[in-house]
């Protein structure tokens, strides 16, 4: 028992803050208070009420780019609300979170849910600076002043700025990704193989925050264990099994909470649509001077399929299907895909574009109401910095190409990229998604500063490239987003 308790304790000490990461995370945890004050300030008076109908409240009122607020329906009253597929153990890690809301609710009469949330997504924060700081400490070995540089360089990216304090997943998704980057990198490093048990804790964490990102722990695996990754053992017991354990689980929650709800709308869309032909029907025979009843029934129905083209036409121009793309196909995760959104302009404005430097056209926008899916910049300066930051991120990975730690951060951008440009999953708002990649730019960036040690003025250019860049950053994404949240 004693031992147990010790191992525990152990596992628990990789969240210890050491001496000379404080300064890092004492920077990120002011920066992430004040960003997550900010949209607590523009939502409370909105959001601090109790009501009947938490997903009416939240999901008409919040709008914030294309980000969800169904975290905060979540803890405010408890129901696996996440697409289940795609988020499959995400409602039940936020349960305990969901019954802190329900007692500070009984105790002081007023919905805390935007507070919770915001301390969670302050706490990913400050977990993924200090776990981004040791792979560029313990595991590229670069210098503090450097390492603390590429972190916060980290985070005035654009969308990673704005993740780390809206109510989404992806904040929790980017200190997964880091921490199994970590841990994965410490032991490349230390010739030591990725256990088992290991692989299945961070799997079920990681992939039950979102599914797609449970492969790259699998990617993990593979390049921390090289040939032992083709085990029997552990294929069945780290992979096979596990990946069949949360799909199971995934159709198992579908099945008790999602269907019954399912097949509820489905017949009360059936009885507003039986309705509505009812009507066109009554108002028919009551105009008509038709008197045989196949004719009568023949004339309803070609109405009642006029009036369902009509609706279905109108429908098709909304936003939220109008943006959406063509996908490969209607069942299963073929219906996520889109075959239609261009890919050149999608990376250069949005993959590449939005996801480092806000658009101060269409601020923030949420492409399924208003927002364009391709939206322009209107400086060739954006472009510029947007080149420098690519190319940085290109010349790194060239330095690190003979890196296994850099092949396994490059694997993690490579999957992202093949789901997004090639299925085109969320290809039309690919920027949200950008907080599951956008590490690993300044995590290549690290070697071009590595390779530089030996060369003062090449460091000096480095350093004072991204140090300006960053600022640069910081004070475009930080001015817009503050106007944006504050109303200015």
């Amino acid at each position: 028992m004693r031992d147990f308790i010790h191992n525990i304790i152990r596992c628990f000490g990789i969240f210890r803050i050491r001496r000379e990461e404080r300064l890092t995370a004492i920077v990120i945890l002011i920066y992430s208070l004040l960003l997550n004050g900010m949209v607590v300030y523009k939502y409370f008076t909105l959001f601090s009420s109790e009501t009947r109908n938490y997903f009416r409240q939240f999901v008409r009122n919040f709008h914030i780019s294309g980000f969800d607020p169904i975290t905060y329906v979540v803890l405010s009253d408890w129901f696996p609300r996440y697409n289940i597929y795609r988020h499959p153990l995400l409602a039940f890690f936020i349960w305990p979170f969901s019954c802190l809301d329900k007692l500070l609710m009984w105790l002081t009469g007023h919905n805390c849910s935007l507070f919770i949330a915001a301390a969670i997504l302050v706490f990913c924060a400050v977990y993924s600076a200090v776990f981004l700081y040791r792979i560029f400490r313990e595991v590229i070995c670069v210098r503090h002043f450097d390492a603390c540089l590429l972190t916060f360089l980290t985070f005035t990216f654009g969308y990673v700025m704005v993740s780390i304090s809206v109510p989404d997943h992806f904040s929790m998704s980017m200190f997964m990704l880091i921490l199994v980057l970590y841990i994965s990198g410490k032991h490349i490093k230390e010739h030591r193989i990725l256990g088992t048990v290991q692989t299945v804790v961070l799997f079920f964490l990681t992939a039950g925050i979102s599914l797609n990102n449970g492969i790259k722990v699998f990617l993990s695996n593979l390049f921390v264990n090289g040939k032992r990754f083709w085990n029997i053992r552990n294929l069945l017991l780290g992979i096979i099994i596990p990946a069949g354990v949360i799909w199971w689980s995934a159709n198992a929650v579908y099945a008790y909470y999602e269907q019954p709800r399912q097949i509820k709308n489905i017949k009360l869309r059936a009885r507003v649509v039986a309705k509505r032909h009812d009507k066109i029907a009554k108002a028919f025979k009551d105009t008509t001077t038709l008197r045989d009843t196949a004719a009568v029934n023949a004339a309803i129905a070609k109405l009642n399929a006029a009036n369902d083209s009509a609706i279905a036409k109108k429908k098709s121009k909304r936003a939220v299907f109008s943006h959406a793309g063509k996908a490969m196909g209607k069942k299963g995760f073929l219906k996520w895909t889109d075959i239609t959104t261009p890919r050149w302009a999608s990376i250069v404005e949005n993959l590449f574009g939005e996801s480092i430097q806000l658009h101060r056209d269409y601020l923030l926008g949420d492409t399924l109401i208003r927002r364009p899916v391709i939206v322009h910049y209107r400086m060739a300066f954006n472009y510029v910095v947007e080149g420098i930051i690519v190319l940085c991120f290109l010349c790194g990975f060239w330095l690190a190409r003979r890196s296994r730690f850099a092949w396994l951060a490059m694997s993690f951008f490579l999957f992202d990229m093949v789901i997004h440009l090639v299925l085109g999953f969320g290809l039309n708002e690919v920027y949200i998604m950008s907080p599951h990649w956008m590490f690993v730019f300044t995590i290549m960036m690290a070697w071009l500063l590595l390779k530089a040690y030996n060369k003062k003025w090449l460091l000096w250019l480095v350093r004072t490239t991204l140090m300006v860049t960053g600022l640069y950053l910081l004070l475009w994404n930080g001015i817009l987003y503050g106007s944006c949240l504050l109303g200015a």
